[in-house]
């Protein structure tokens, strides 16, 4: 059984520059897994605290809690305090240790959140912020993304060879990330790409395929595109997109820094 520490042994651990905050959401947020909603709120509370994702925490009484179990499982913050664990059984469907609470949070470093829980993204089948499906994890209002058409020139090279060439791209500037350069098919070198089984999603833009480039150094799963992107992403649909943290970006003639990003090696 694990040991658990002391509040004294929490507080020593602490990084000054950590915060938790939370802000109430307007929007109807529900929760749904085997076919049935486990969440259902109007007033759910998004959490912000550093180096993590926004995450929901739901009031319990706007939560199916008597499909919830307790469990002996507790894990420690120092910032939030002790959470406790439930595990959920909907039907013939049981996940273990998918719903936790911070019935006492720490007062100097965390909200009080000790009415609310929280579940495992990963671990339930849908999301819905008002009737739109949502992906990875709750979207923070305080990201944007914005598609601008632009008439710049943007160049793609790889070990000297031009994967593509365009004067017609799309700019996506997205909060916190680098600019991406998104080029119409007929600007791309498709002679050099071949389709990944790569498929990823965003919060904000939607589902991601992939194409690989042959023939160049670090070439898998370098290309990506939105088919069907979200609505304030619509802009970017069907462009395609290279990991500038790992190719040569030319824009109006001039080389780019590569960004460092976690993209930027896989």
């Amino acid at each position: 059984m694990t040991t658990l520490a002391s509040k004294e042994e929490l507080i020593g651990r602490r990084d000054p520059n950590h915060t938790v905050t939370v802000e109430p959401c307007a929007k109807w947020v529900r929760v749904m897994h085997n076919g049935e909603f486990i969440a259902d709120s109007r007033r759910a509370l998004l959490l912000f605290e550093t180096r993590n994702v926004p995450a929901y925490y739901f009031p319990r009484e706007d939560v199916r809690m008597d499909l919830m179990s307790p469990t002996e499982l507790v894990t420690q913050c120092p910032y939030k305090g002790n959470a406790e664990y439930y595990s959920l059984s909907v039907g013939d469907s049981t996940v273990e240790n998918v719903v936790w609470a911070y019935t006492s949070p720490f007062e100097d470093t965390c909200p009080d959140i000790s009415d609310y829980v929280a579940f495992y993204w990963g671990k339930m089948d849908h999301w819905f912020e008002e009737d739109e499906e949502i992906f990875v994890h709750a979207r923070d209002p305080h990201t944007r993304v914005d598609c601008l058409p632009s008439t710049r020139h943007v160049r793609i090279e790889q070990g000297g060879v031009t994967l593509a060439e365009s004067s017609r791209p799309t700019l996506l500037f997205e909060t916190g990330l680098p600019v991406r350069y998104y080029l119409p098919v007929t600007d791309v070198r498709f002679d050099l790409l071949a389709k990944s089984e790569r498929v990823t999603r965003c919060p904000y833009k939607g589902t991601a395929n992939y194409y690989s480039v042959q023939g160049v150094e670090d070439g898998d799963d370098l290309v990506w595109y939105y088919q069907l992107p979200t609505s304030e992403s619509v802009k970017i649909a069907n462009l395609v997109c290279f990991f500038n943290e790992r190719v040569d970006v030319y824009v109006d003639g001039e080389l780019q820094e590569r960004p460092a990003t976690r993209w930027s090696r896989r």
